[in-house]
């Protein structure tokens, strides 16, 4: 039986397809976060992951969203390993930082340094505000475990200390046999966050297991990918990886999943990234109706459906 608290969002308020497909027409840039936040109590941002935002625009999001709405901060690609060009970086650090012979950052401990205390620096305008729930470091797909150990991550924690971190991983091996329990004991021993995962009925090395942890006490993380296995796979884009429509049974599963979390954890905190049109914000409407939560004011009609 679930004890504690569960939450339900979507992984970004501004994605293309999230924009044109569920917003009334008309609705100002300026306006789409307060329309969002009457509606669903968090949100992932996923542009941090591309730029930095400035703080005023941190502090802004703070301003127009109500009491208790609460972000959960996607760590900047360069400091989740992935490959980064110069020109996402801060302009004022692009001359000091060294570039592969590919014009990729190379991520040394300077600049990680750097960018954890940037990090922290934009995201205060919400921990100011109590609005700040974690902040998200989704690994790069090629931090695997013959090359690399969890231990690489331990100072980039440190750094962004004392603020919670959710961990996730994007290659199976971690996961696989004995490693598994190595690994989520490394978890509880930094006092990360494991990201649960709803994904794909694979087992491509890049497909997570639908493993559930809770290696916190305060909190466990969700975010459900969808189960669109080809595009997942070999898909391109956001639109192609992620696109999927949660059914009926599908949702009443990780409704199942999410009490059996909330029986550990004292906070669930859930995002849909099944970014496809309006599949993210109907799944998670939906999810909130079948955990007896009131979705919010209705909003515009998609696939039949007021969302």
């Amino acid at each position: 039986m679930s004890n504690g608290r569960i939450v339900v969002g979507t992984c970004s308020w501004a994605d293309r397809g999230f924009v044109a497909d569920w917003y009334p027409p008309g609705l100002a840039p300026r306006d789409r976060l307060p329309y969002y936040a009457q509606r669903f109590e968090i949100v992932e941002v996923d542009s941090s992951f591309y730029a930095l935002p400035e703080v005023a625009t941190v502090a802004r999001w703070a301003r127009v969203t109500p009491p208790g709405f609460t972000f959960d901060f996607k760590v900047h690609r360069a400091l989740s390993r992935h490959a980064t060009s110069l020109d996402a970086l801060p302009p004022d650090l692009r001359p000091s930082v060294r570039v592969s012979a590919r014009g990729r950052v190379i991520l040394d401990a300077g600049l990680e340094r750097e960018m954890a205390q940037r990090t922290l620096e934009a995201v205060e305008p919400l921990r100011a505000a109590g609005k700040l729930g974690a902040l998200l470091l989704q690994l790069s797909p090629s931090f695997e475990p013959v090359e690399h150990r969890l231990t690489e991550l331990e100072p980039l924690l440190e750094a962004l200390a004392p603020l919670p971190v959710a961990v996730e991983l994007r290659r199976r091996a971690w996961l696989a046999g004995e490693r598994a329990a190595e690994t989520l004991r490394w978890y509880e021993e930094v006092g990360a966050a494991f990201v649960c995962v709803d994904t794909p009925p694979s087992d491509d090395p890049i497909v997570l297991p639908n493993l559930d942890a809770v290696t916190r006490d305060d909190f466990a993380y969700f975010r459900a990918h969808g189960r669109n296995v080809k595009g997942f796979v070999h898909g391109r884009s956001v639109e192609e990886r992620f696109g999927y429509s949660y059914g009926e049974a599908e949702l009443r599963e990780i409704a199942g999943r999410a009490h059996e979390l909330a029986a550990t954890a004292a906070l669930v905190r859930m995002h849909f990234n099944n970014n496809r049109g309006a599949d993210a914000p109907v799944a998670a409407r939906r999810l909130r109706e079948m955990l007896g939560q009131d979705p919010g004011p209705a909003a515009v009609e998609v696939q039949g459906r007021l969302v």
